[in-house]
């Protein structure tokens, strides 16, 4: 049985659902617009880093920035893979993409190799969204794990199946905004 949630973990998911809703009538065009400005973002933080110190935890139970940026790289693989099959209107086979995904040696991996792999993720991001009709209404939705802070608490994690925009939103915009402040947290820390 799940437990009841509380107030603030039910306006938290409330909030969660009506941005959801809210993205439906988004334009494919503004979806993409929204995406790329998130990637720009993540792009101008991401060249404050530096190398010789992208693997420094600000703290020991945060993440270094590459480490944030493995994460990313690994959630967008599969996400990419995902979004083929909503744009195709099918729902993605299997189960959502793990919130906490990493590889298995996130601080190993060379930080240019990791900024260039982003690169082309973003590229192919963009590159399908770009191709999308004005007028593409696909029915499929897909899986997602939502992981919402709740104030005062911890956050709150969830599957929910959501359409193609909001979906696209919450892995691309959403997630890289969340992780981008992550990373400038742990710039101004020190790590």
């Amino acid at each position: 049985m799940t437990p009841a949630l509380t107030k603030a973990e039910t306006e938290a998911r409330e909030r969660a659902e009506a941005y959801f809703t809210s993205k439906a009538a988004l334009p494919p065009a503004e979806v993409c617009a929204q995406v790329a400005a998130a990637f720009d973002s993540l792009d101008a933080v991401l060249a404050e880093v530096v190398p010789a110190r992208a693997t420094v935890r600000p703290r020991p139970d945060e993440w270094s920035a590459q480490e944030v940026l493995d994460h990313l790289v690994e959630t967008f693989r599969p996400g990419i893979d995902e979004l083929r099959c909503v744009l195709a209107d099918q729902r993605p086979p299997g189960e959502p993409i793990p919130a906490a995904l990493r590889s298995k040696a996130p601080t190993l991996r060379p930080w240019p190799w990791l900024l260039d792999e982003l690169r082309r993720q973003r590229r192919d991001v963009l590159d399908l969204l770009g191709a999308v009709p004005a007028d593409f209404a696909g029915r499929a939705v897909a899986p997602i794990v939502m992981v919402v802070n709740v104030p005062g608490g911890e956050p709150l994690h969830w599957v929910q199946d959501i359409e193609w925009k909001a979906y696209t939103l919450v892995s691309w915009r959403l997630h890289t905004i969340d992780h981008l402040k992550q990373i400038k947290k742990g710039l101004a820390a020190g790590g």
